[in-house]
């Protein structure tokens, strides 16, 4: 719902910050890692990803695109919440996490708080094909604007394998493109 917020810093700890939007001062709960990336900037812009509950609206926000990406999947893991995908975040930066799942490093997950060894295994089980691909996506030349394209191409109701060969048929001649002229390119070798 809310894509990101921009706007001054009123309040900063390890734990959350406060932004100062229009007048509106949203509190964002963050990971060390975000925390130390923020850093003494007064104006920030924060990535974010809402979680609704049944006592609670919460904010969670990330300083980078990668980040949020890897938080929701985390969330996707049976028996990882919010709070527990924040501490991954906390004590693992995305890549890392990723390079874990990539390794099946459980003990890499067993020394955060709050994750035992079932919760490591599943973590790695069920992100294993997952998040490899997001994260060897933003690696690649042209792989966030791929990421984007793709995403739009799959909503507007193309077949995934379809639109994958022909954005990356496009990236091939040309991966600094804008997104929007990525997508019609694409649309024109369906």
């Amino acid at each position: 719902m809310i894509e990101f917020i921009k706007g001054r810093l009123t309040e900063k700890n390890p734990a959350y910050v406060v932004i100062e939007a229009n007048g509106i001062g949203y509190l964002l709960h963050i990971s060390l890692n975000t925390f130390s990336q923020i850093g003494k900037d007064e104006n920030v812009s924060l990535y974010t990803h809402q979680v609704i509950r049944e006592d609670a609206h919460l904010l969670f926000g990330f300083s980078t695109k990668e980040e949020r990406s890897v938080f929701r999947s985390l969330l996707s893991v049976s028996g990882v919440g919010a709070s527990t995908a924040r501490m991954v975040l906390s004590s693992l930066g995305p890549d890392e996490v990723q390079q874990a799942i990539a390794m099946s490093n459980v003990s890499a997950f067993q020394k955060i708080k709050g994750i035992g060894a079932k919760t490591a295994q599943r973590i790695i089980v069920d992100l294993s094909g997952k998040i490899e691909k997001i994260e060897l996506a933003g690696n690649q030349p042209g792989g966030v604007l791929r990421q984007e394209a793709l995403g739009a191409m799959v909503t507007l109701g193309f077949d995934k394998a379809q639109a994958e060969k022909a954005v990356d048929k496009v990236l091939a001649t040309d991966n600094n493109l804008p997104v929007e002229q990525l997508i019609k390119l694409a649309l024109k070798n369906l």
